[in-house]
C-alpha cells in the first residue's frame, strides 16, 4: 500500500491569499483548484453511501469554496493549521450539512458500520474503506468474490484502534501528507508517521490471517 500523493506545492499559497484579498480573482481560482481533486477524494470516501447518486461531490466543494472565499480574511489573521486542512475541514462541515439535511436523525443510525474515527470531521466507515480497497470487479464471478471479501475486511478493519483506521484513510485514500494528517488529527508529526507505518502492518498481517490477501480476483 504505497502512499501516492501528488501534494500541491504550497509555496506559493501565502502569496496567492495575498492576491485574493487584494481582489484577484485569478489568484482565487488557483488557489482553491489546486486542492479540488484531494477534496473530491475525500468527499467521495466519506459520502454516506445512501447519498450516492443524490448528491453530487462537486456540489459540496463549490459551496465549501464559497465559504472559504468568504472566511479568507479570517484565516489569513490567525492560520492554526495548513492551508489544504483548513479548506478539507469547510469542506467537511458542507458534508456533514447533506448528510443531516438529507437523512435527518438517520445520519447517525446505531445500525451503521463502524465509523472510523469518533471526533473525525466528516465520519466514513469501514465498508466505505473496504469498498476502496477491493476497488470494482465487474464479472458475475468476481462480485460474488468482492462481497464476500468485503465482508471479511470490513471485520478486519473493525478489529483496528479507530484512530490507526482513520490515518489510513487519511494517508492512503485521501493522500494527505503526514504533516497534514497530523493537523487533521491533533496528533504530533512523529505520532502521526508512527501510527501509519503500525497500521499498515497491522492491516496486512490482519488481512494474511483473515483474508489471504487481496491479490487474488
Amino acid at each position: 500500500m504505497a502512499l501516492m500523493a501528488d501534494i500541491p506545492d504550497k509555496s506559493e499559497t501565502p502569496q496567492l491569499i495575498e492576491q485574493v484579498l487584494r481582489g484577484d480573482q485569478r489568484a482565487l481560482g488557483e488557489l482553491l483548484g489546486r486542492h479540488r481533486e484531494r477534496l473530491r477524494r475525500m468527499v467521495v470516501l466519506r459520502l454516506d453511501r445512501r447519498l450516492q447518486g443524490r448528491v453530487d461531490p462537486s456540489d459540496v466543494i463549490q459551496e465549501a469554496c464559497l465559504d472559504a472565499a468568504r472566511r479568507l480574511p479570517e484565516y489569513q489573521q490567525n492560520p492554526t493549521m495548513p492551508f489544504f486542512v483548513w479548506l478539507r475541514f469547510l469542506v467537511g462541515q458542507r458534508l456533514v450539512d447533506e448528510h443531516r439535511r438529507h437523512l435527518g436523525a438517520a445520519a447517525r443510525d446505531v445500525g451503521r458500520e463502524i465509523s472510523l474515527y469518533r471526533g473525525a470531521l466528516p465520519e466514513t466507515s469501514s465498508a466505505a474503506l473496504a469498498a476502496h480497497l477491493l476497488g470494482r470487479l465487474t464479472t458475475p464471478s468476481q462480485a460474488a468474490v468482492r462481497a464476500e471479501r468485503k465482508i471479511r475486511l470490513q471485520d478486519a478493519l473493525n478489529s483496528l484502534d479507530p484512530i490507526d483506521r482513520e490515518v489510513l484513510a487519511l494517508r492512503h485514500f485521501e493522500e494527505l501528507s503526514n504533516a497534514e494528517a497530523a493537523a487533521v488529527l491533533g496528533l504530533d508529526k512523529s505520532a502521526a508517521s508512527k501510527r501509519y507505518a503500525r497500521a499498515l502492518i497491522r492491516l496486512k498481517d490482519t488481512l494474511a490471517s483473515r483474508l489471504g490477501g487481496l491479490s487474488e480476483g
